[in-house]
């Protein structure tokens, strides 16, 4: 397992400590920081909320009161798990952004 203290991907998906949560971004139940169009989705496990913005579904947050362990749901050729670490007492924000990529159509997201 890689410990992370600033910045990390894992596939398609970039975590990045922030100093804080931006305006704008509502709780969500989901722990689901990147849904994968085969099916293995990248999920966050810990104390912790996630934060998301209905007009861009490519970046969402993670508020996180300590460590939070992101896994790689799927029975074969998983990532290795990623353990994003907390700067201290209290808690860490961390930035979640998938990939995107420019076509002829405009941006869309990476396909892992």
């Amino acid at each position: 397992m890689k410990e992370i203290k600033k910045f990390a991907a894992q596939g398609d998906v970039m975590f990045r400590r922030v100093s804080a949560l931006p305006d704008g971004f509502e709780p969500t139940d989901d722990n689901v920081v990147a849904h994968s169009e085969t099916g293995h989705n990248h999920v966050a496990v810990g104390q912790l909320q996630r934060y998301e913005n209905t007009a861009d579904p490519m970046i969402s947050y993670i508020v996180a009161k300590g460590p939070v362990e992101i896994e790689h749901h799927r029975p074969w050729d998983t990532h290795e798990k990623l353990k994003l670490l907390n700067d201290g007492p209290g808690e860490t924000v961390w930035e979640i952004r998938r990939q995107r990529e420019h076509t002829p159509e405009g941006w869309q997201m990476v396909m892992d």
